[in-house]
């Protein structure tokens, strides 16, 4: 059997398995929420207006909540009832990486300090596990011989010891965060691309959306005052450029089909070029991203919705949401407002989000879903199906305070904010 044809046959294996674990198994409170889902149209969701305080406090819950779960100061990779882990699985350190940031920036503009307590311990725990070379591994948490070192993962714990680092000195977590550094310059090749990818990803020599490292490195050189990090940031952006099409989409920028790529990487990438582009006064690197946003604004419908893939040419190719790509668009969209004082990215900007609240499910009284958002729109759609990713809410919950700080909106410290919102949807 042709291995594309033995592929197509354990994928549609495995759906079926998971539908039958959904409607038999015995989470019923999951099943409902699915059923639910299933007989809502992705493109006929009304958008919530409003509530942008109460939405974000809900994603900190649910984030915290994902770290109380596992034993080792991590971030759980999320709330996958119908996996082998039956719930909340193990430890993620790619994610927890960057979910420091997250939590850091709404400790910032709440004064919420017991998050910037528990960065420092996801911290602790991903320089606990830093591998001898400096990288991170790919996957979820591991033993050491298992572990196998991937860059884009290493970026994101990069970016979140950067981040720990400006709240608190700590030489431990300072000199994890050069050994990080040094690994990615390293893994730069001679055309300014990161070589090490894993085996978690498809095995494509060429990965994009590792751009998004770049971000971390310079962040790492403007903290230690060190010129080569900053520089090979520059490379990598430079490197990744060369694989820019003139309407804005970029070529091998996906985990798993690269002819199809997920707004989850396109989003990864539009957002490295740009923040590197701000940080080194380089406008080219920002006009880049905001080509790459000008392809996909004609996708975005007036109620926000905004197919999971595109085409080269930016036709759809699917059409179910990637909830995690359409929160790192809006990113994208609200930076680029901010710095253009264009309206009509931050109009965009606020019909993704307002969507994405109308799908965060806020009132089921299950801990792993209340907050969160799922992988895709319906949760049957094919990107981390039937779960709750934890990157999903990280990336929802950055996208949320860009709302607040567009429209001037204060944040509310978590834990004075009841979950019990009810659900503005049709």
């Amino acid at each position: 059997m042709p291995s594309a044809i033995k592929q197509k046959y354990w994928d549609a294996r495995q759906r079926l398995e998971q539908w039958s674990a959904i409607y038999f198994g015995g989470n019923h409170a999951f099943r409902d929420v699915v059923l639910k889902e299933q007989f809502r149209s992705a493109k006929a969701i009304t958008p919530v207006v409003g509530e942008t305080a109460e939405r974000a406090t809900a994603a900190v819950r649910w984030l915290v909540a994902g770290q109380d779960t596992t034993p080792d100061g991590g971030v759980s990779y999320g709330y996958f009832p119908v996996s082998p882990a039956a719930g909340w699985d193990v430890s993620y350190p790619e994610t927890t990486g960057y979910i420091m940031t997250s939590l850091i920036g709404f400790a910032r503009r709440t004064g919420q300090a017991d998050l910037i307590d528990r960065a420092f311990r996801m911290a602790q725990w991903e320089s606990d596990i830093q591998m001898p070379d400096g990288a991170v591994q790919g996957g979820k948490v591991t033993t050491p011989d298992r572990q196998s070192a991937a860059s884009f993962n290493t970026g994101m714990v990069l970016d979140g010891f950067v981040s720990v680092l400006q709240e608190r000195d700590d030489c431990v977590l300072a000199r994890a965060a050069e050994r990080a550094g040094d690994f990615l310059v390293q893994d730069l090749n001679e055309i300014g691309l990161f070589e090490t990818h894993g085996p978690f990803v498809s095995a494509d020599a060429i990965k994009i959306y590792s751009v998004l490292s770049a971000w971390a490195l310079y962040r790492l050189g403007e903290l230690t005052g060190t010129a080569r990090y900053s520089n090979a940031a520059i490379r990598a952006v430079e490197g990744a450029l060369k694989f820019q099409q003139e309407n804005g989409w970029f070529a091998y920028n996906c985990l798993t089909d690269h002819l199809r790529p997920l707004t989850h990487t396109i989003g990864y990438t539009a957002q490295g070029i740009l923040e590197v582009g701000v940080a080194a006064g380089r406008d080219d690197f920002v006009v880049a991203s905001e080509r790459c946003l000008r392809g996909v604004l004609p996708n975005i419908q007036p109620n926000g919705y905004f197919a999971g893939r595109f085409h080269s040419d930016w036709r759809p190719a699917v059409r179910w949401v990637c909830l995690t790509g359409s929160a790192q668009i809006a990113i994208v969209a609200y930076r680029l407002s901010e710095l253009r004082g264009n309206g009509e990215y931050l109009a965009a900007a606020n019909g993704l989000v307002n969507y994405l609240k109308a799908v965060q499910h806020v009132d089921t009284g299950v801990e792993g879903i209340d907050g969160a958002l799922a992988g895709s729109y319906p949760i049957s759609g094919d990107y981390m199906t039937a779960g709750y990713p934890n990157w999903a809410t990280k990336y929802f919950l950055d996208a949320l305070m860009l709302q607040a700080d567009a429209a001037k909106i204060a944040l509310t410290p978590a834990q004075q904010v009841p979950v019990n919102l009810a659900m503005s949807v049709t």
